[in-house]
């Protein structure tokens, strides 16, 4: 358990260098309500953008992003309903995205607009 943190906190620091080199302002990093949480919470041109992210250092459990099920999203989502109604930023548009991060191959993939 204590190494799959160590790998999920080591994919969270590479997919916010990640976002930065990007263009992308971050505005939370593991943002935490009763009923879920969101990994990263950007902004990049006016698009807030609610993130989760995924590591993987093999694919023998499949994809990261296949990690993302529903359960997961509408927890995500709710967390995201809850924090614009709690924040005054100014946007125009939402987008929800997944970034897979392969540790082993130092390599991210952005999903932008994942659901």
């Amino acid at each position: 358990m204590k190494d799959n943190k160590i790998k999920g906190n080591l994919g969270e620091d590479l997919a916010c260098l990640y976002l930065i080199e990007n263009g992308y302002n971050i505005l939370e990093r593991n943002l935490t309500f009763k009923f879920g949480e969101v990994d990263v919470v950007a902004i990049k041109n006016s698009i807030l953008t609610f993130i989760e992210v995924k590591s993987r250092s093999s694919l023998n459990f499949g994809l990261p992003s296949e990690a993302v099920d529903l359960k997961k999203i509408t927890k995500i989502t709710k967390v995201a309903k809850a924090y614009i109604s709690n924040t005054s930023l100014d946007y125009t548009e939402i987008s929800f995205d997944v970034i897979e991060v392969y540790l082993n191959e130092n390599k991210v993939n952005h999903i932008e607009r994942a659901f």
